[in-house]
């Protein structure tokens, strides 16, 4: 499972997508769309918006989300065991 997190530095929904991926053990890469202006497109391609943070789970997409979000997102996904 390969999993994306696009953020900007000192935003607070980045930072409680960070903790909620974190306190779920899940291995995902950090893309810090200001300082990859590659990132920055790729996640306008993926999400048609510019509001952070998206997630890219395996090609499924979520933008512009807090953690309930995230969540409800997550349970929707087919995870393998110990990530759901």
């Amino acid at each position: 499972m390969k999993v994306r997190l696009f953020v900007k530095p000192n935003c607070h929904w980045c930072r409680d997508a960070r903790h909620w991926l974190d306190a779920k053990g899940v291995q995902y890469e950090t893309l810090n769309i200001l300082a990859d202006s590659r990132a920055y497109t790729e996640m306008l391609n993926l999400s048609h918006q510019r509001f952070v943070p998206v997630i890219d789970v395996d090609g499924a997409i979520l933008a512009d989300f807090g953690p309930e979000e995230l969540a409800s997102f997550w349970s929707r996904l087919p995870l393998p065991p110990g990530l759901a």
